[in-house]
């Protein structure tokens, strides 16, 4: 390897190695970006996870001396949008059209007002907004961005930016903020699966798992086979006592983790199911973020 190679070599080690410590810091705050953008906390994990595949496949074309920042929120971005324009979405408007402009409302004194009652606001809220509308309230209101930021993210100008931020915060006041549905009782399959896991029967849990289960955790590859996932039960058996609860979550059924005696749910897991036989978990323990913004709601079930 000549001297030139070697030093481009060391060059883009630094960078990766600098490209995994920020993402890996930035990634609660781009779920609650993603999770409020595409309006579900599961789905907003799903863009992160594509999204960071992308970063790294793509790192060696990242020019020396870019901002990594506001270049993994581009990334973010732009994968929810995509995810957005795969699916119908609650939107009232069509996603290409919502980039219209009625004004250029200034942004008022009142801010810091406003901004607490966004970070309030029901997740699923944000996804009647248009996208613009939507993304600039998130970014100004949720996360703090300063306005010339997030025109450099949205690529418009800061009057266009101010006047969607306007516009979202005024729509968003009107969404109003009632919740009637009432949680189904758990599924059979899944009060099975927390009755078992609390006993901490890890081998009959093993035996619900599909020949080709996935696991699928944050910061951690994928793993696939009825062997390797079976070692997840092994892992549990030797952390710290949690047990499990049946809950519901944006229409879907999922197990509140909480630590033993007497601790709040911290995170949650998801199984997908192949008849009787569990073809998918997904274990959010390291990504604990994931529960900022869950509208959860309990099912009712006596805890064995």
């Amino acid at each position: 390897m000549t001297e030139d190679a070697a030093l481009e070599d060391e060059e883009r080690k630094t960078l990766l190695a600098a490209l995994a410590s920020e993402a890996d810091a930035l990634r609660p705050e781009l779920h609650r970006y993603a999770a409020r953008l595409v309006g579900s906390v599961i789905d907003g994990e799903d863009v992160i996870q594509d999204a960071f595949a992308r970063v790294f496949a793509t790192a060696g074309s990242i020019p020396p001396g870019t901002p990594l920042r506001p270049w993994l929120f581009r990334i973010v971005h732009n994968r929810a949008i995509d995810a957005l324009r795969q699916r119908s979405t609650r939107r009232s408007e069509p996603l290409e059209m919502a980039f219209d402009l009625a004004d250029i409302s200034a942004v008022g004194p009142e801010d810091a007002l406003i901004r607490q009652d966004a970070v309030r606001v029901a997740l699923g809220h944000f996804a009647e907004l248009p996208v613009p509308q939507r993304s600039a309230v998130i970014l100004k209101d949720v996360l703090g961005e300063s306005l010339g930021d997030i025109a450099a993210l949205l690529e418009l100008s800061v009057d266009a930016v101010k006047a969607h931020l306007s516009r979202g915060r005024a729509r968003l006041r009107a969404i109003s903020d009632v919740r009637s549905e009432v949680p189904p009782p758990p599924s059979p399959e899944v009060l099975n699966f927390a009755a078992l896991f609390n006993a901490r029967d890890w081998d009959a849990l093993r035996r619900m798992l599909a020949q080709d289960v996935r696991l699928r955790q944050a910061r951690r590859p994928e793993i696939s086979g009825a062997a390797d996932v079976g070692r997840f039960f092994t892992y549990y058996a030797e952390y710290p006592p949690v047990k499990i609860e049946p809950a519901w979550l944006e229409g879907r059924e999922i197990l509140l983790v909480s630590a033993e005696p007497s601790g709040g749910p911290s995170y949650f897991m998801l199984l997908e199911w192949l008849g009787q036989k569990i073809s998918l978990i997904r274990d959010h323990r390291y990504a604990t973020y994931v529960m900022d913004g869950a509208d959860v709601m309990l099912a009712a079930w006596s805890v064995p």
